[in-house]
């Protein structure tokens, strides 16, 4: 989830989830250019009074790439079903794209079957019904085969038409009959090219013979079939659920991300960010599945040790199955899934770079912690601390404290406090210090920040972001930053203080909890 920095939408194709403060996905859409379709929610007036109520309750935004324009119509569909967002219309009864089927019939019938039940071979789903019909019609023609519901005592019209291949009356032997059906399905699955030279054969000799009608038909159908060649990632078949995980390293850091596939549709994915060391993949397998029952399968960019292997099938109860493909759709998955990460990568990394600039730092704020401090009243007082490297959340390096030196509300000092622990254990440990140090608070709480900081004897930059009017305040200045706060190194701050927000919050909870329970 990112907030809604417009400027940092790519323009490929794909699907939006707009999110509320909470994090709840308000409303699912797809878009043929990502960038153009949201960034128009903000540029007029709704007449439309949900529309309009939608808008001003978005706060953030989060893509979902696809390799081409079907692709997303196919995810918007999976997304609706799974999330049910408030905005859109309920879809739990509606009805599926299309499909082509082949039955497994000593004599296949193809046809049209709206969801997939029984068995038989589907091809789709088609989200234009013309071009369906298109597909459909032709290979009726070409290869002659049946498509009524039980097999007739004698032949009919189509047959005398020389659309069918008449079965029925033993017209065709069953095994002339399935190498046709052979030839059908390899269409389907876009190996067409074999079929479409003598169709374009066929076309232009139409044209030369002033058939136009005709030759408008065909044009019409090689045009339905060469779409089918754009394939479609984001749903197949499958009786189990997926994980597909891949990662981009950069700059000694390691970008991840984990696309959740439940029974062959794409529902979810998941993003991460952390320092790069030997063995990251198998420790993050292992972290990650620790918290979750693991699905059937997992689909990875490398193979892992077998013991990772037996630990996953202890934690599930049964045979989990790891898939490294080089080719097909697996590996077509795992290049969605980069696809992907390499949009989140630049956009990371324009916010890092816009911040770099706008503070005037002599090297790129990769690795920035944030504090925050949450209390009630005085009591329950605590202290948490986050950090985002490469401009996303390493939630493995949160921290959070119980504030001991202060005993009434004084967020000054509380902020004093944390940073003083945190970074007396870094420079004890001679551990890794952050590029950039940001405080929830105004002047005093930065003042109390860099005075501990100043004591430690570390240089770190440390600036303060206040929440009533999101000023940025850096030190030895009596004056915000004159920054806009819809400009994207001002929302990457916000992004990050509310996620210390969060986490302090969180935490308080927590304890407060644990004080009413005794």
């Amino acid at each position: 989830m990112t907030p809604l920095d417009l400027a940092d939408l790519p323009h490929d194709p794909g699907c939006y989830l707009f999110r509320d403060v909470t994090g709840t996905i308000l409303y699912i859409g797809k878009a043929k250019h990502l960038k153009h379709r949201v960034t128009s929610y903000f540029q007029k007036d709704h007449a439309d009074p949900k529309t309009a109520q939608l808008v001003q309750k978005i706060v953030s935004v989060d893509v979902i790439v696809t390799n081409n324009e079907v692709e997303a119509f196919v995810l918007e569909n999976n997304l609706i079903k799974y999330h049910q967002p408030r905005y859109n219309i309920d879809l739990k009864d509606a009805k599926n794209y299309a499909y082509i089927k082949l039955s497994d019939e000593d004599f296949p019938r193809i046809h049209i079957a709206r969801r997939r039940h029984g068995g038989g071979s589907y091809f789709g789903p088609f989200v234009s019904a013309r071009e369906r019909d298109d597909v459909l019609n032709v290979l009726k023609r070409i290869f002659r085969l049946r498509t009524c519901r039980r097999l007739p005592k004698r032949a009919c019209l189509r047959f005398y038409m020389q659309t069918c291949s008449a079965p029925c009356i033993g017209k065709i032997s069953q095994g002339s009959y399935l190498e046709e059906v052979k030839r059908a399905e390899a269409i389907l699955q876009g190996h067409a090219s074999e079929l479409m030279g003598p169709m374009r054969t066929e076309m232009a000799e139409r044209s030369r013979m002033l058939d136009f009608e005709r030759a408008k038909e065909i044009r019409d159908q090689i045009s339905a079939i060469e779409k089918l060649r754009v394939r479609q990632h984001v749903e197949r078949h499958m009786e189990y659920n997926e994980d597909v995980i891949n990662y981009k390293r950069s700059d000694g850091d390691v970008t991840l991300m984990v696309f959740q596939v439940y029974r062959g549709r794409l529902a979810d994915k998941e993003e991460f960010t952390f320092e790069f060391h030997e063995g990251f993949l198998e420790e993050f397998l292992v972290q990650y599945y620790s918290e979750k029952i693991p699905p059937s399968e997992l689909i990875l960019p490398e193979p892992v040790d077998e013991s990772f292997l037996q630990f996953l099938t202890m934690i599930k109860g049964s045979l989990v199955h790891i898939a490294i493909p080089k080719r097909g759709e697996k590996k077509h998955l795992l290049d969605l899934v980069m696809k992907n990460i390499e949009v989140l990568h630049g956009r990371d990394q324009r916010k890092i770079d816009e911040l770099q600039r706008i503070l005037r730092l002599p090297e790129p704020p990769t690795v920035i912690e944030c504090f925050d401090v949450s209390h009630f009243s005085g009591t329950a007082m605590v202290g948490s601390m986050v950090q985002f490297r490469s401009g996303r959340p390493d939630k493995m390096n949160y921290r959070r404290f119980r504030i001991k030196s202060v005993d009434s509300i004084d967020d000054v000092s509380a902020i004093g406090e944390v940073v003083r622990r945190r970074y007396t254990r870094l420079v004890r440990g001679r551990l890794e210090l952050p590029d950039l140090i940001i405080i929830d608070g105004g002047k005093a709480q930065l003042h109390s920040a860099v005075k501990e900081m100043k004591q430690l004897g570390v240089s770190i930059p440390v600036i303060a972001i206040a929440k009533r009017e999101e000023e940025v305040f850096v030190p030895g200045f009596s004056f915000p930053l004159p920054l806009s706060k819809r400009e994207r190194s001002s929302l990457y701050i916000q992004e990050i203080r509310d996620e210390a927000h969060r986490f302090a919050h969180a935490y308080h909870k927590v304890l407060r909890r644990k004080a009413m329970i005794g």
